[in-house]
């Protein structure tokens, strides 16, 4: 993916309300920055932030915080999205995120994430050993993770990755575009794959806690 600079990136992320600049200062404390006890979903590379907008809109009983790792990236949702109370999002690598949260998140989104193809680089996988160990220490009580992507090997290789790990799943699709996910948003990517045609795979893991 070819990433368009935002020229006035700085000023729009200096400038935004929903922008977290010191996450780790809040770790353990999340429920402070938004002020309630509402469950607390994450989604790990929000983009330009259409799916977590609505799901914050579509939901004000649950927190969200969006997390992405480059700026003009995140700039761009920034500027689009409105001030909505239960929505905050944090510019940071995904491999940082169990310095941010300490048994506070009940679910994460992980949507059309990078499939890192090469077989040396699958390590980085967000459904890899490594992320999953990560996870492991920021879930509070049974853990979520629900994965959208358009890449077969990447979702085959979530499926066992999970499995091993202790995930269990709930609903597994190999086309979401024929059937229908309740309370779930769609982003960027997946209107513009469905619009090519390509499959949408689509699973809800869940862990329980010991």
């Amino acid at each position: 993916m070819r990433l368009r600079n935002l020229k006035n990136k700085e000023e729009i992320m200096k400038n935004s309300k929903v922008l977290i600049e010191n996450p780790e200062d809040f770790c353990g404390n999340w429920a402070n920055v938004f002020g309630n006890s509402f469950p607390i979903h994450v989604e790990i590379g929000t983009g330009k932030g259409k799916f977590i907008e609505s799901m914050a809109k579509c939901n004000p009983e649950i927190n969200f915080i969006g997390i992405e790792r480059y700026d003009s990236v995140i700039a761009r949702a920034l500027e689009k999205v409105d001030t909505i109370p239960n929505l905050r999002f944090i510019r940071m690598d995904a491999f940082l995120i169990d310095t941010i949260f300490n048994h506070e998140i009940s679910r994460i989104y992980l949507n059309f994430s990078d499939p890192w193809p090469k077989v040396r680089h699958h390590k980085r996988r967000l459904t890899s050993e490594v992320f999953l160990q990560k996870y492991d220490g920021i879930f509070v009580g049974d853990g979520e993770i629900l994965q959208k992507t358009d890449n077969q090997d990447l979702f085959l290789f979530s499926l066992c990755s999970l499995s091993q790990h202790g995930y269990h799943f709930s609903e597994i699709s190999l086309d979401l575009t024929k059937e229908a996910v309740k309370n779930l948003a769609t982003t960027e990517y997946e209107m513009r794959f469905v619009e090519q045609g390509y499959p949408i795979y689509f699973l809800h893991a869940h862990k329980s806690k010991r």
